[in-house]
């Protein structure tokens, strides 16, 4: 559409104002709420626009879901966006204060953005990585992603008739761990699922409130995490999901087949530590409900138990004994699976250790990751690499 009504533009105006005016055209196609449907309320706003008479055009793409019940409300909703969307595209040179500005004079609730895309020779040193991340920590969405070559896409589009595999982490670095959970997971879920590769998407799924770990967003940090991801072909999902059954809601919106949560033991320990329920009026019931209402299933990677040395299970973890019941009823019908497939060799490589040998210029670390993630570290320097020092 913007290419069509630019070049429509340019053909009839140019000769004429082209060297005195400059040029810009809008355009959006959304799919609102009627009194019929109640389908996903979701639309497109593009803008095209010259910096001078004449000059190369920058492009604003963004994808906003519309949150109002009315169909009235929502064209207002739009409306607002829209012009804010116009107003920053010719008065915000800084794309983070344009990102910001998207949703002034709309009450929260109303518009989710998640998804937005520069480009242009005025922001050709702008990472639309970096600006989806603006999307999620100025909260103008919960969750965005992105694909292996950087490029943002809108979940919805790529979720769609998939069945999807999750893996949440630090992923700093990627280890031989974290793609022994992964592949140890894969091969179970695809035969309960009744899918193949061809049908599955896989996210490697970092939080919001693991980036700002350090207490403040460190760009590079977050960007040498998303290449050594993309080093390995993985899709990217940033989330501000803490808990996991916020998580399992957000994909609940989008999936028509199955969903697997990939996770260690400690992280199961973590889903049935019911202080993390306190919000809740439901308690930790409330907080499961949610998590397994659809098709879920949560496929738990192994540990080892550094006491005693044994391996401790999925099914050999112990809880409370007021939701040992609980516990048992999940293991029973299996919404959590044992990932027994795995290099009991690996169980024992942890990302804080390999990052700490990393960092003091011990090699050791080289054998705790993949070779692919050895040689991008090594090149670009990442997560304060320091090259071994001679014996």
């Amino acid at each position: 559409m913007l290419d069509h009504e630019y070049n429509l533009l340019l053909e009839r105006l140019d000769k004429k104002f082209g060297a005195q005016r400059q040029f810009f055209v809008f355009a959006d196609t959304v799919a609102a709420r009627t009194f019929k449907q109640h389908n996903e309320s979701h639309g497109w706003l593009g803008i095209r626009v010259q910096n001078q008479p004449r000059g190369e055009p920058k492009q604003i793409i963004i994808h906003v879901r519309m949150l109002d019940e009315a169909n009235v409300d929502q064209q207002e909703a739009l409306g607002v966006i829209g012009v804010n969307l116009l107003y920053g595209a010719f008065y915000h040179n800084e794309p983070e204060k344009l990102i910001s500005s998207l949703q002034e004079n709309l009450a929260p609730g109303r518009i989710e953005v998640d998804m937005i895309k520069f480009s242009g020779a005025a922001f050709a040193k702008i990472d639309n990585r970096l600006m989806s991340l603006q999307l999620v920590s100025q909260g103008l969405t919960n969750a965005v992603m992105f694909t292996a070559d950087g490029e943002t896409v809108q979940p919805a589009e790529v979720f769609h008739k998939k069945a999807i595999l999750v893996e949440r982490g630090s992923f700093r670095p990627v280890t031989y761990a974290t793609n022994d959970m992964l592949d140890g997971a894969r091969g179970v879920f695809l035969k309960q699922c009744h899918c193949s590769e061809e049908d599955l998407v896989v996210l490697m799924e970092m939080t919001l409130e693991n980036l700002l770990s350090e207490g403040q967003l460190n760009h590079a940090d977050f960007l040498a995490r998303v290449d050594v991801l993309g080093a390995l072909g993985r899709t990217v999902l940033i989330s501000k999901f803490g808990e996991y059954y916020r998580l399992a809601g957000y994909l609940s919106r989008y999936k028509n087949r199955m969903v697997g949560l990939v996770m260690g033991v400690p992280s199961l320990m973590e889903i049935f530590d019911e202080k993390y329920y306190l919000n809740l009026e439901g308690g930790i019931l409330e907080a499961l409900g949610r998590m397994f209402k659809g098709e879920l299933k949560l496929f738990v990677y192994p540990m080892v138990d550094e006491q005693s040395g044994k391996i401790v299970t999925a099914t050999q973890l112990e809880v409370a004994p007021n939701l040992r019941s609980l516990f048992q009823y999940l293991i029973d019908n299996r919404f959590i699976e044992e990932i027994t497939h795995f290099h009991p060799e690996y169980l024992r490589i942890y990302p804080p250790d390999a990052l700490a040998k990393l960092q003091s210029g011990d090699s050791g670390w080289e054998r705790m990751v993949p070779p692919e993630v050895v040689k991008i570290i090594k090149e670009r320097q990442f997560f304060g690499y320091r090259t071994p020092v001679a014996a």
